[in-house]
């Protein structure tokens, strides 16, 4: 072993260490609710917080920053089981804004050093494990007009002892795809043939039918938590590092069954249960939609894959109890919470099985692939138990049905979520810029009605309606509803002037109250003011004035998490 061994909390210690003595400024991992960004339903990047800068760098809170990010990703939750796929992970990053005008900024030369410095010198690694991929040519998709990434490749070249250099297609080649939206070429490390650290290269700005180069360029990194412990660790998969194996073992003492014989099955409930815990912590409480929704499917899986193991109690909470041990001192949990839900959820779905299996029997004459799916969608029955039940009795169940109702499924489901591409923050259409200045009067009125020691928790806008995060320790009474709904009602009623000014964030501070960490914004911040009513720091849009806001209507004030209230409204 070339590497010393390090447990997670080490591991993080040396990365965040490495990079704030080389001059990046340590942020903290952002919620898993995106922050005004409706487009996607859980926090899937690192990037994710500062995407932004990468356009208006002046915002950015330093030239150059590190964090290390929890992230909910289930665009590959069929591949959860193996070695390495996990719905939640944590990705450590370090990125730079506004280069080459920024101080202290830096592109490929610097990101490419510092993560062979951090790799062979800090962990450890010998560079005969160690190789390198850049950008050569695309052969489809929009990266296909853009030409190899030489920059990187000589960077990687002049570098002692990287041995292997290999050119690769669009896969390493970054970009959303959308208009405006930047991209760029990749370098990519791995370690053994494990692919452990991307670099991302944003230059230029996808015009929806060709490349402009950027003026300012950035640098995008994300290096895979729990897929580099593991690595570091010598461990052949990422469930026996010390982020899951206490899990694994509290999992084969719940179900007295050994995790070499249950392999997938294990992978797959202690991986969806973590997933819940961050989740749930973070407010994002089981559901029948959206984010809540994925959370309610998450565990109610791990539960489904629990009863293939025998396991036919309650145990969740025992391993939500091991998630907290491996985690402490990391991130701060509010228990009470945590296993409430838990526990409510697995009550509910134990019962919804039972009933599943009743709703077979009803329907095992007429057993179809179609009819399976039906149960699998409305009881979420498994497959897999239908497929078995079926052999018992005898039954053929065509995979090809059920595969087919699957695929339709999906296919709707994908159309109505590119639906929620049309609203969000993000787009900055009319409706949503009336939203947003909307917040910023919730806010103040909040603020007056409740008590000046109101902040903003998180907020989530789209083309339909608001939803606004603060803290309070109760349920709001229908009175102060009623007076908070007035409020608002009165300042757009007046039509008041909403007023931009730029100006130095120690100077913005003494003016007005900011809901978030000061350091995640940048030394000249923008301050709004809505006459005398409210003074925020923000980089949204907002209208020129309230009173195009219309009326404001308060529909749902319901709790987030604990000590945490949720107001959702429409402008009608």
């Amino acid at each position: 072993m070339d590497s010393k061994y390090l447990d997670s909390k080490q591991l993080r210690e040396k990365f965040i260490k490495f990079f704030v003595e080389r001059g990046h400024k340590l942020i903290p991992s952002a919620s898993l609710i995106p922050e005004n960004d409706s487009s996607v339903l859980f926090t899937t990047a690192g990037m994710q917080q500062f995407k932004k800068f990468y356009a208006i760098p002046n915002e950015a809170p330093a030239s150059c920053v590190v964090t290390i990010q929890k992230c909910i990703r289930t665009g590959d939750i069929e591949e959860v089981g193996d070695k390495t796929h996990h719905t939640f992970l944590e990705m450590l990053g370090n990125f730079s804004f506004g280069y080459p005008a920024k101080q202290n900024s830096y592109f490929k030369k610097g990101a490419i050093e510092f993560a062979w410095e951090f790799l062979t010198e800090v962990l450890g690694i010998s560079k005969d494990r160690i190789h390198a991929t850049y950008f050569d040519k695309a052969d489809k998709g929009i990266a296909i007009t853009i030409g190899p990434d030489l920059e990187s490749k000589e960077i990687l070249n002049n570098i002692q002892g990287l041995k292997r250099i290999e050119p690769q297609g669009e896969d390493n080649f970054w970009s959303l795809g959308t208009e405006n939206s930047p991209g760029g070429p990749t370098v990519e490390f791995y370690i053994d043939n494990v692919e452990v650290w991307n670099l991302v290269f944003n230059e230029m700005v996808w015009k929806g039918d060709c490349w402009q180069d950027l003026e300012t360029k950035g640098v995008d990194t994300g290096m895979g938590f729990e897929r580099l412990l593991a690595v570091l660790q010598e461990k052949d998969e990422n469930y026996k590092t010390d982020l899951f194996l206490p899990l694994v073992k509290e999992l084969e003492k719940i179900s007295g069954k050994k995790y070499d014989d249950f392999t997938v099955e294990f992978r797959i409930i202690v991986d969806h249960i973590k997933a819940a815990t961050f989740a749930i912590n973070d407010g994002i409480l089981p559901s029948n939609k959206d984010a809540g929704y994925v959370v309610r499917r998450l565990i109610r899986r791990a539960i489904v894959k629990a009863t293939q193991v025998d396991i036919t109690k309650n145990f969740i909470e025992k391993i939500a109890e091991e998630i907290f041990k491996a985690y402490e001192g990391v991130y701060q949990f509010n228990v009470e919470m945590i296993l409430e839900e838990l526990e409510k959820e697995e009550i509910k779905f134990r019962n919804t099985l039972l009933n599943g299996l009743k709703e077979f029997e009803k329907q095992k004459e007429n057993l179809t692939g179609k009819v399976a799916f039906d149960l699998y969608q409305t009881y979420g029955f498994p497959w897999e138990m239908t497929i078995e039940l079926a052999k018992e009795n005898g039954i053929n169940v065509s995979s090809e049905d059920f595969e087919k109702a699957f695929k339709e499924h999906q296919e709707l489901s994908r159309t109505a979520s590119a639906g929620m591409f049309k609203g969000g923050l993000v787009g900055g259409g009319e409706m949503e810029t009336k939203y947003h200045t909307a917040t910023h009067l919730l806010l103040a009125s909040l603020r007056q009605i409740l008590g000046p020691d109101i902040y903003q928790k998180g907020s989530n806008i789209t083309a339909e309606r608001l939803r606004f995060d603060f803290n309070f320790p109760g349920k709001l009474t229908d009175e102060q509803i009623k007076k908070i709904e007035n409020l608002v009602n009165e300042k757009i009623q007046k039509d008041l002037p909403v007023e931009m000014q730029e100006m130095p964030k120690e100077e913005a501070l003494k003016i007005a109250k900011i809901s978030f960490d000061p350091s995640k914004y940048g030394d000249t911040v923008k301050v709004y003011k809505i006459n005398d009513f409210s003074i925020e720091l923000c980089g949204g849009p907002h209208v020129k004035s309230t009173g195009v806001l219309g009326h404001f209507k308060i529909i749902k004030e319901e709790s987030s998490s604990a000590g945490v209230r949720r107001i959702k409204a429409i402008l009608e």
